[in-house]
């Protein structure tokens, strides 16, 4: 006799063993912990994304990185092609000393956004500034790049 068809199954577990939804609800929960993962799993250490927005005009594409408690030293803005990269590295250290207690507390972690710009950009002219935590990265369009209207004549 199989030993594991005399253990009793609980109800819930049977019925979601023939629930059709079980798998697709356990999936979608597991890569939504990928995207989404809970703040102190790692203590403190790890990677973040950094919020982008990505805006463009007739004559520029502005990109602006959310990177909160970042000294633009730690920062790097690069730009490969048509591919704008901005990592760096985030580090926060907490001293805190009392008559009784010491408590240092360390977090840091890593970071690399990367966006497909939309259209060629004169790299030479670019520029990037930081102020309140938001970065912002002005990227000039190239003259390939600038909106030509081309007038239709009729035949």
């Amino acid at each position: 006799m199989d030993p594991k068809s005399t253990v009793p199954v609980p109800r819930s577990a049977a019925l979601r063993a023939r629930d059709p939804f079980a798998a697709l609800r356990r999936e979608m929960n597991e890569l939504f912990e990928g995207f989404f993962p809970s703040s102190g799993d790692n203590g403190g250490v790890g990677e973040f994304m950094p919020r982008i927005d990505v805006k463009e005009t007739d004559g520029e594409v502005r990109v602006s990185a959310e990177l909160p408690g970042i000294d633009e030293k730690e920062v790097e803005i690069s730009v490969d092609g048509d591919l704008l990269t901005i990592k760096g590295e985030k580090k926060e250290e907490k001293e805190e000393k009392g008559e009784e207690y010491y408590r240092l507390e360390r977090s840091y972690g890593s970071f690399r956004r990367s966006v497909t710009l939309p259209c060629p950009v004169d790299v030479d002219k670019a520029t990037a500034s930081a102020a309140k935590g938001v970065f912002t990265v002005v990227l000039p369009k190239s003259a390939a790049a600038k909106k030509k209207t081309i007038a239709v004549k009729a035949a």
